[in-house]
């Protein structure tokens, strides 16, 4: 019975060593709540984790690394022209207390942020909420102004970074580079190449056999080639 006693004591002695070593990791941001997220308090790195008091009382971490997402959407530059857009961006979660205040699912207790290694997809609906949405706005209204014939996309990227960044400082996140991809329809693209040689044509004091060769690619059809390979009878029995 004594030594029952005694290994009952030493293994609780090592859970209470264990829960007061529990410390705040270097590669995620942790926040501390103890009144159920209503408020929110940063640990820094290294730093011990106060000893949780009833359901109320618990911690989230928070990526303090680089990410990446991805955006996919439609919108109309000048003229409506439409073109699908593909976006590719890496962000950074600068103040992660804004960042689950405006996320607030990411703070709820026994979520998958409580946990060093985290999950993606909590994070990829944060992204999508938080960041895609403001990209998709700012892009488009943007996008209303700018010729599809002229557009330069290193130009776009650099104001479109700059904008979103300037909406995203008081959510918690920066965009640290994104790359911005228009895809016109066949049609759009035809006509972007079109004008695009003409202009070469032009330099060159070619404009009428410019025209004559945009011309004849108009009225040329566009004919698809498909092959089959037929299967070799069978030699009969």
């Amino acid at each position: 019975m004594k030594k029952l006693l005694l290994n009952t004591c030493a293994i609780l002695a090592l859970a209470a060593t264990l829960q007061s070593c529990d410390r705040a990791q270097s590669n995620v941001q942790t926040l501390y709540t103890n009144n159920c997220g209503v408020s929110w308090k940063l640990i820094k790195a290294g730093e011990t984790l106060p000893k949780g008091i009833g359901m109320c009382s618990y911690k989230v971490t928070v990526p303090d690394y680089p990410m990446q997402g991805e955006s996919v959407f439609k919108s109309a530059f000048k003229n409506r022209v439409m073109a699908k857009i593909e976006v590719t961006y890496d962000y950074s979660i600068t103040n992660a207390i804004l960042y689950v205040g405006e996320a607030k699912y990411l703070g709820k207790i026994n979520s998958d942020s409580d946990n060093e290694v985290n999950s993606a997809k909590a994070y990829e609906t944060a992204e999508n909420s938080v960041i895609d949405k403001r990209i998709k706005e700012i892009a488009r209204d943007l996008l209303i102004n700018e010729d599809i014939v002229e557009f330069s996309q290193a130009d776009f990227e650099t104001k479109l970074l700059d904008d979103v960044n300037k909406l995203l400082v008081s959510k918690g996140v920066k965009i640290n580079f994104l790359s911005f991809v228009p895809i016109p329809e066949e049609q759009t693209r035809q006509a972007i190449d079109i004008v695009t040689a003409m202009k070469i044509y032009d330099s060159k004091g070619l404009t009428e056999v410019g025209k004559a060769v945009a011309s004849a690619r108009a009225g040329a059809t566009k004919v698809t080639v498909t092959t089959e390979t037929k299967k070799e009878a069978e030699p009969e029995d």
